[in-house]
């Protein structure tokens, strides 16, 4: 499994989120940060006086999925994110050791499946949770 974490501008986000769901993948966490990269933000003039703005808002989007689909997704977010300014973000990719789906006591890939099984064959973490029920 694979984690992909992307930080984007805020304006392409819908497009991002677009691209995901056409590339069949709409699992997503999203958080508003702000940060700097090579830019260091902007120098604004506003009343007549000089404001220096350092942290600028983007958009995080954590996205767990197996590894075959990890490329694919990657490709998407670059090609939905791209405006050819600096700035545009940045994506990283980990390397996921396990999930589990909390409902279900679901384990591995299966925890990532977009709905949960209803009668789920418990793991090790699910046979410790659903013996004491």
């Amino acid at each position: 499994m694979k984690k992909i974490e992307a930080i984007i501008r805020p304006v392409k986000f819908d497009e991002v989120k677009a691209a995901l769901a056409e590339a069949g993948y709409g699992g997503v966490t999203v958080t508003e940060v702000e940060g700097h990269g090579t830019q260091k933000g902007f120098t604004q003039v506003w009343r007549g006086r000089e404001y220096k703005v350092e942290l600028l808002p983007k958009i995080k989007l954590e996205i767990v999925c197996p590894a075959k689909d990890a490329d694919k997704i990657v490709k998407a977010i670059m090609r939905s994110a791209h405006t050819g300014q600096v700035g545009d973000g940045k994506i990283f990719v980990y390397e996921i050791a396990e999930a589990y789906r909390i409902s279900s006591g679901e384990e591995g890939e299966r925890a990532l499946s977009e709905s949960p099984v209803s009668n789920p064959k418990p793991g090790r973490l699910g046979e410790i949770l659903f013996s004491r029920a």
